[in-house]
């Protein structure tokens, strides 16, 4: 390991030192541009990070291209153990990956623990044990026009580039990689030159972990490394999460080559109160749930729909939630929302508060406490009194900001749920199940929770209609995204 030990310095002040490109299991010095990677909560330079050149873009790919073969013919067992390898690596070194992504991300280090590293490895050991699944489909006989039988097989795409947004780069990068590997495909990693920092330090574990050369890449760059990764002639699939303006950017790219793509896109997810709940007893978390990563998540549920009756009691009932929310420093435990990732994206959350103002809309609560003097911090606002056609209200925030809009009966709250661009989420809180399951199959959404719903389910999958994207990450349907099927059928 060419990494920093955690154990001479605290967590909080530990920067990956890796600075290198990782092609072919080689360390390897990039040769395009270089930026400055700041830390969000503190708006110190963590570290100076040289991209990849166009023409190391290119190495990955072959590099990729050349393990496809050696890769795609082990066993499903083989595979497996090697993914595990690579898991048991990052468990070694969690505490390194934790810091980096609460010193690079702003996470609050209570949300990162498990969020941000448990969770990713979790999912990356499902994916492993996924990969020795056989999966091939009997069809059984047909008698036209002579006695056959049939069966579906399955073979890997080829070479993935996945790549990756900002908010949870662990996260993100497992779910893709690890469905690919799980597949028999290799894979070019691409992180956010957002956060370059926590995808540099495991392509060191990729080599501690001594996968098979080749079979995972990871490179770093800005838009040029992008558009080259994901127009390349040597890549089969691209798998890429982020805005949905960048995804359809992205599906151009891809087109160029007939390339398929699968896209986790955006999000306005509605959160649908019912009459007959006790809001009391939920709206504490609600509210620290679409504020969670200070609201840049995808899913977060910041749209809520919220029967009239209950309308001001939901607001009395939420003014608690607001006197818990700690806006601060990501290593203080009692915090709960850290900061914006760069200060032009908190300029622009901050922009969309003081636009549905200027529309007439109101600030019903909002956290009033004094924001440090440095960092990119944004206080929670929850908005009101705006029409459902509002900007606030139906795009994307990505920021710690809520809007709630009340409804007469439950077919207006199944149509303003629906109301949307986007497909990815939704929440209902129902006081009788069978009446939130009902909801909940009207809901054109990936995902719908119901009451709350739990934790992140690696054999689930997640994704969206519209423009939160197309194709599925995560479960069955997130590996067979790398899979193509083949039907083989002969005479009887």
């Amino acid at each position: 390991m060419t990494t920093t030990n955690t154990d001479s310095r605290p967590l909080r002040d530990f920067v990956p030192q890796v600075r290198t490109l990782t092609i072919a299991n080689k360390p390897v010095q990039p040769a395009g541009e270089s930026w400055e990677v700041r830390n969000p909560a503190t708006e110190d330079v963590l570290a100076t990070v040289g991209g990849a050149a166009p023409e190391q873009v290119d190495q990955a790919v072959t590099a990729a291209r050349e393990a496809f073969g050696p890769w795609s013919s082990l066993t499903g067992v083989q595979r497996s153990a090697a993914m595990h390898r690579l898991a048991d690596v990052f468990e070694a070194h969690r505490d390194e990956l934790l810091a980096s992504i609460v010193n690079e991300v702003g996470t609050p280090v209570s949300l990162a623990e498990g969020m941000q590293v448990a969770l990713g490895i979790s999912h990356l050991r499902w994916q492993a044990e996924a990969a020795k699944k056989d999966r091939t489909v009997h069809l059984g006989g047909f008698d036209q026009p002579v006695p056959t039988e049939s069966d579906v097989t399955h073979f890997p795409v080829g070479v993935v580039a996945a790549i990756t947004g900002y908010n949870y780069p662990l996260n993100l990068a497992i779910y893709k990689f690890g469905a690919a590997l799980a597949a028999g495909c290799t894979v070019v990693l691409l992180p956010s030159p957002r956060t370059p920092l926590t995808t540099l330090l495991f392509g060191d574990l990729v080599r501690e972990a001594e996968l098979p050369a080749g079979v995972l890449n990871t490179v770093v760059g800005g838009t040029e490394a992008g558009q080259r990764l994901s127009a390349h002639r040597g890549v089969d699939k691209v798998s890429f999460t982020g805005s949905d303006a960048v995804g359809s950017k992205i599906m151009e790219q891809a087109a160029r080559n007939l390339n398929g793509v699968t896209l986790e896109l955006g999000g306005k997810s509605a959160s649908i109160v019912l009459p007959g709940t006790e809001v009391e007893s939920f709206a504490t978390d609600m509210h620290l749930r679409w504020s969670r990563n200070g609201g840049q998540g995808c899913a977060a549920l910041a749209r809520l729909l919220v029967h009239e009756d209950l309308y001001d009691r939901f607001l009395a009932a939420s003014a608690d939630a607001f006197e818990q929310m700690v806006v601060g420093d990501p290593w203080d435990r009692e915090t709960n929302i850290g900061p914006m990732i760069r200060p032009d994206h908190r300029d622009r959350v901050r922009g969309y508060v003081d636009d549905a103002v200027e529309a007439g809309g109101k600030k019903l609560l909002s956290v009033e406490k004094p924001l440090p003097d440095k960092g990119y911090f944004v206080n929670p606002v929850l908005l009101g009194e705006l029409g459902h056609d509002a900007r606030a209200v139906q795009e994307e925030i990505f920021g710690p900001v809520a809007v709630v809009v009340p409804f007469r009966d439950t077919e207006e709250a199944v149509r303003l749920a629906n109301d949307t661009a986007y497909g990815l989420a939704a929440n209902v809180w129902a006081a009788d199940l069978d009446e939130g399951r009902h909801v909940a199959e009207r809901l054109r959404a990936g995902t719908v929770w119901i009451n709350g719903g739990g934790g992140m389910r690696p054999d689930a999958p997640f994704g969206g209609s519209g423009r939160s994207g197309v194709g599925r990450e995560l479960g069955e349907w997130g590996i067979r995204e790398y899979l193509e099927p083949r039907h083989i059928q002969w005479r009887l």
